[in-house]
């Protein structure tokens, strides 16, 4: 469950997702390192580079300041719905701004959301078995 700190931020990530973002970390320093050297390793995922993100515009982010979960295209307007709970340092207020852009570039592309309001993506359904 969402938890408040000090500065009226919400905390989303759990201790699971933050050792898995320090793996990614990690394996993504070995790569540069052998790419650095000469190795040709290939990409192992179809997702953006870098440098590709960083030729978005701030528009066509679901958190433009922060330039978090890209929603240009229909795989990412799901990927940020997916990943909506595991952006950190930011306020409801900014998640409220966030689901409407969201909501927004779903509708453009044409893809059916059961939630209307992001804090749905939190309610536990009452078949789920509790954790």
């Amino acid at each position: 469950m969402p938890q408040g700190n000090s500065v009226g931020r919400t905390v989303m990530s759990t201790d699971k997702q933050k050792e898995a973002a320090r793996r990614n970390i990690e394996i993504a320093r070995e790569v540069r390192e052998e790419r650095a050297h000469g190795e040709d390793v290939p990409r192992t995922s179809e997702g953006l580079t870098t440098a590709e993100e960083d030729r978005l515009a701030d528009s066509e982010f679901a958190f433009p300041r922060e330039r978090k979960e890209p929603i240009h295209d229909a795989a990412h307007v799901r990927n940020a719905i997916a990943r909506f709970d595991q952006v950190e340092g930011v306020t409801d207020e900014e998640r409220d701004e966030a689901w409407q852009r969201i909501q927004a570039a779903a509708k453009k592309y044409d893809i059916d959301m059961s939630e209307d309001d992001w804090r749905d993506l939190f309610r536990r359904h009452p078949n789920e078995p509790k954790r």
